[in-house]
């Protein structure tokens, strides 16, 4: 008996596992992608090894009004610009989104306003390759839902080693 419950809690989160790997692999591929300006950022962990510590302007436009609110976590809604990027108009409030907003996840933790992510990590002696980061590109599910898949420059172009999604 006790071999048959280990089997089943095994499987179980064999596939709980698996359904999480294919939510975060369909989202890459069929999200809707906005970029978010970086604000100054710090591309070293000597513990952790090469990554940087990532934070987004939006999150300044954010803060007063994120800090006012009664709940640690919620969606903010972000207006793309022509070029796709991001600016915070409000706090999600269950209104419609016109064709140009997204609504977005954000947490607060230790005085600190994160969307999907606060780092992105990279493979150690590969940092020159995002020195010249400037936008962070996410992608975001309708239900706010988003993971972090690439660094921009300013022009947008893609930096570091480009990796397509296991699914297409």
């Amino acid at each position: 008996m006790r071999k048959v419950l280990v089997l089943v809690c095994g499987l179980l989160i064999l596939g709980l596992l698996n359904y999480t790997i294919y939510s975060r692999e369909a989202l890459v591929s069929s999200g809707q992608s906005i970029y978010l300006e970086l604000a100054p950022v710090d591309p070293r962990s000597l513990m952790q090894g090469d990554y940087m510590a990532l934070r987004f302007a939006v999150t300044g436009q954010a803060r007063q009004t994120i800090k006012a609110a009664t709940e640690k976590d919620g969606f903010v809604v972000l207006k793309r610009d022509e070029r796709g990027v991001g600016q915070f108009i409000r706090l999600d409030n269950g209104e419609a989104l016109a064709s140009d907003e997204l609504r977005m996840l954000y947490r607060q933790r230790n005085n600190s306003i994160n969307f999907a992510t606060n780092a992105f990590f990279f493979q150690e002696g590969k940092a020159l390759l995002y020195e010249d980061a400037k936008f962070g590109e996410f992608k975001v599910a309708e239900n706010g839902d988003s993971i972090l898949v690439a660094m921009r420059d300013k022009d947008f172009q893609q930096l570091g080693e480009i990796t397509k999604p296991l699914l297409d």
